[in-house]
């Protein structure tokens, strides 16, 4: 008995390293380059809730420039660089252009506080659950992506932005829109 009871100990020690090595081989040669968004892939759908409690659908900004920028009142740079966001958005109305600020906050009165802090009128979109943020592969903040007319992804910036950079970005989106007209 204590002779079949030391191979099946043996037998059961070799399946859980036979799997724990394949787990490890399998991840560590994996890809993720196709797992997120990249800069010329189509930008991947996604719905939220908006402060504004609207419902943002990316796939409803079909034919526009979008601007997607991921942040959060907890990040510096987020702060910083959200006037110059608002003051392009401003200048950006009829230009073809969609601005959804997507933010991580958890909570709804914190993200509410800051825009009446600081007087915005943007787009506020809600991902608390980070569901957007992790389809998108975004793990710095802020995170802005240049969405053309169709659907792909121009220029993923992270870091923060300044109104010249901002500005100079939305050109070339609208630009190439009206090229493609």
């Amino acid at each position: 008995m204590k002779k079949n009871k030391k191979w099946i100990q043996i037998i059961i020690l070799s399946i859980v390293l036979i799997i724990g090595v394949y787990t490890i081989v399998s991840n560590l040669t994996s890809s993720d380059d196709n797992k997120y968004p990249v800069e010329g892939s189509k930008a991947p759908d996604f719905t939220l809730a908006g402060l504004d409690n609207k419902t943002y659908k990316l796939s409803d900004y079909a034919g526009k420039a979008v601007l997607i920028n991921f942040w959060g009142t907890f990040c510096p740079p987020c702060k910083k660089e959200m006037p110059a966001l608002q003051s392009q958005y401003n200048l950006s109305k009829d230009k073809n252009v969609e601005f959804l600020e997507v933010n991580l906050d958890a909570s709804r009165v914190t993200v509410q506080s800051f825009i009446d802090q600081y007087n915005l009128t943007l787009p506020i979109l809600l991902d608390s659950e980070h569901v957007v943020r992790k389809q998108y592969g975004v793990v710095e903040y802020p995170t802005t992506l240049f969405i053309k007319p169709d659907g792909t992804i121009m220029k993923i910036h992270k870091g923060e932005m300044d109104e010249p950079f901002i500005e100079n970005m939305l050109k070339k989106l609208t630009e190439g829109a009206q090229q493609g007209k």
